[in-house]
């Protein structure tokens, strides 16, 4: 019984790390952007619109967190969208639509790189919520 207990504390505090990120993310980005752009060679618009998107996201994770062992399709959503926002760095960054500066690069680069922790931390701590045998968790 404790370790389900434990393993529900990883999930909800896997969730509620990748709310504080994306929430102050979110705050960066939306009051941020105009000082930001030049520094990053990413448009303006493109950060705000980050920015706007990753606030609720944050709030959607602070009020799943709670709920999230009896919420399973919620989490592994919370999961796959981390992974296609890792998608979506990588290619904003190949497309050859931006022209972002090295400081640019390695800003989209590190935040999908901060994604995909959380998105193994969620996947993982999910994985041992449910109670799935040992040799079945990622």
């Amino acid at each position: 019984m404790t370790s389900v207990a434990n393993d529900s504390t990883q999930l909800r505090r896997a969730l509620l790390l990748d709310a504080m990120a994306s929430g102050a993310m979110g705050v960066l980005l939306l009051l941020g952007a105009g000082p930001l752009e030049p520094l990053l060679g990413l448009p303006g618009s493109l950060l705000r619109g980050v920015g706007l998107l990753l606030i609720p996201f944050a709030a959607l994770l602070v009020w799943l967190a709670p709920r999230a062992s009896a919420l399973r399709g919620a989490v592994r959503a919370v999961v796959v969208g981390n992974v296609l926002w890792i998608v979506a760095s990588i290619l904003l960054l190949v497309s050859g639509e931006v022209a972002p500066t090295g400081l640019g690069t390695f800003f989209v680069a590190l935040q999908a790189a901060a994604v995909a922790v959380f998105a193994y931390l969620e996947h993982r701590a999910a994985g041992r919520d449910a109670g799935l045998p040992a040799t079945a968790r990622p």
